[in-house]
């Protein structure tokens, strides 16, 4: 049977569905409950990474520095990993995170923009971090783009390098090409990190894993952006039983997951109407609140800003498009 490595950014990406707002009290449990189930790296920080908590995309309810620590203390079994973004993260956020003890770092880029990895990668390096890295927005790339951007950032000196599907666009079709294109690119572990927005999450990393990835992410209940990301619980079942090891205990996986019910999220995400519009349009979930706060006030349609969206071929950073795309919508209505 082959391995896969289970990364788990439960107390990140689940962030954005509680618009950043875990305590850490909230933080502290989970990682318990994750390392007690054997899940190889468990993830934390706010939605958008490392130096992220701002006006523009959500301020956190705890630091970064608080995030940290209490996780680290949480881990005796799994590593800590952490993201960020270059932009909103700097090499100072970089170092404050080896400090706290992260064993994982993940550089996330657009996926034809790896050259601005090139200066985080290198001081994780200098460093000696185990330094990833993963082109966000995948979709907007071909498989053969997509194998050339993961050569150059293991040059810059990723250990792993994969893919987020962040629009949830992705059918398992288009994930075997991606993957099995940057498997035969790169002599590092391929990373897959997949969006629900089409209900199928759990396919596509099962896709992924065949085609050659051994680093899979999966949050508890799907907890993520809009539809939600891989459901870990049932994505380490299926990997299983489709001939692949985890190392996870289920039954603590399982109790894991009804932890993270309980006191992490409102309610588990569901494929609702918007997050499939945002799926189609190839749009960052993470949208999700904005596009309806600001198209309600303005009596827009949301799924005709995601579309819009879509064709501008608008990406997580760009939060200040959707301000301009309800604005135009707006008046156009307004002149009909």
């Amino acid at each position: 049977m082959t391995a896969v490595t289970i990364h788990d950014p439960t107390l990140r990406d689940g962030q954005h569905a509680v618009r950043h707002q875990l305590g850490a009290a909230a933080l502290r449990g989970y990682a318990e409950a994750a390392d007690a189930a054997g899940i190889p790296v468990v993830e934390v920080g706010h939605g958008n990474g490392l130096g992220a908590s701002s006006l523009q995309v959500g301020r956190a309810a705890v630091s970064d520095d608080l995030m940290l620590s209490t996780v680290r203390e949480a881990l005796r079994h799994s590593r800590m990993g952490v993201f960020m973004l270059p932009g909103w993260g700097t090499s100072d956020d970089l170092r404050k995170a080896i400090a706290h003890g992260a064993d994982v770092i993940r550089i996330g880029v657009h996926c034809t923009e790896t050259s601005l990895a090139e200066r985080h990668l290198a001081f994780l390096r200098e460093a000696g971090a185990d330094a990833h890295c993963v082109l966000m927005m995948s979709h907007m790339a071909s498989p053969e783009e997509l194998a050339e951007q993961a050569a150059l950032v293991v040059g810059y000196g990723a250990r792993a390098v994969g893919i987020m599907d962040s629009a949830g666009h992705f059918l398992p079709q288009d994930v075997t090409e991606r993957i099995g294109a940057i498997a035969g690119a790169v002599d590092v572990p391929v990373i897959f990190h997949g969006h629900n927005n089409l209900g199928m999450a759990v396919a596509n990393s099962v896709a992924a894993a065949a085609a050659g990835a051994r680093i899979i992410d999966g949050c508890a209940r799907g907890f993520g952006a809009g539809a939600g990301n891989t459901q870990l619980e049932v994505l380490v079942p299926v990997l299983e039983r489709s001939g692949f090891t985890t190392g996870i205990d289920l039954y603590g996986l399982l109790d894991a997951a009804e932890l993270a019910e309980r006191e992490l999220m409102p309610a588990p995400p569901v494929t609702g109407s918007l997050s499939i519009v945002s799926g189609l349009a190839g749009v960052f979930s993470g949208f999700k609140h904005q596009v309806l706060d600001l198209s309600g006030r303005a009596g827009v349609d949301p799924r005709d800003v995601f579309f819009e969206l879509g064709r501008r071929q608008a990406i997580a950073g760009q939060e200040d498009l959707i301000v301009d795309v309800v604005a135009e919508l707006s008046a156009r209505e307004a002149a009909a």
